[in-house]
């Protein structure tokens, strides 16, 4: 009785999980949002299957890397960056999957490239992300949309770039300089 109670719960979760996870069609025309319109065509994506797993949607002909929305968060974020980012990222969602966020997640992954465990380019390298309040299947648009740009250049500080390190929505600014993490933000001013 206890085995075929656990079965169905288990069988049901998973039914659900199934149920909210977009096709691989809306899955990769939502996060190719993301891109520069020139490289949609050719960009890889992951997206997750129905068990919720991320995998490759989608192979890709040019250097970007397109991750479609994770149906199990409430909000609309997709993001695509250039594929030599692809290490240091799958990391990060590795050890998001272990409950390591924040400054820690950061330390380990920083710690790791000065080691030479994990790969992360010297050259800028950039991450296109967008969010939103929600993304609506049929008519293809992200409700309350709001795209920003993050350039990737590994131990820049304010002296090597001219830029600084205070939060703007009106010019772009240098986020963990020195650091193997060091990104340069741009953000619109939202609407």
């Amino acid at each position: 009785m206890k085995t075929t109670i656990m079965v169905s719960t288990v069988f049901l979760v998973s039914a659900a999980a199934a149920a909210n996870v977009p096709s691989p069609e809306v899955q990769i025309a939502a996060a190719l949002l993301a891109a520069p319109g020139e490289l949609r065509e050719g960009a890889a994506v992951l997206g997750y299957n129905p068990q919720g797993e991320l995998v490759r949607l989608r192979a890709g002909t040019n250097e970007l890397i397109c991750l479609a929305n994770d149906p199990s968060k409430t909000s609309f974020s997709v993001a695509c960056y250039h594929r030599d980012l692809e290490p240091y990222m799958a990391r990060g969602r590795e050890l998001v999957a272990q409950k390591i966020t924040g400054q820690k997640r950061n330390d380990i992954r920083w710690k790791e490239v000065a080691e030479g465990k994990l790969s992360l380019p010297r050259e800028p390298r950039t991450l296109y992300v967008l969010t939103g309040t929600g993304f609506d299947v049929s008519s293809g648009k992200v409700t309350d949309a709001y795209l920003r740009w993050v350039i990737y250049v590994p131990f820049a500080t304010p002296e090597s770039t001219g830029l600084s390190t205070k939060a703007s929505d009106n010019a772009p600014w240098l986020m963990y300089p020195g650091t193997a993490g060091a990104h340069i933000m741009i953000n619109p001013p939202k609407k």
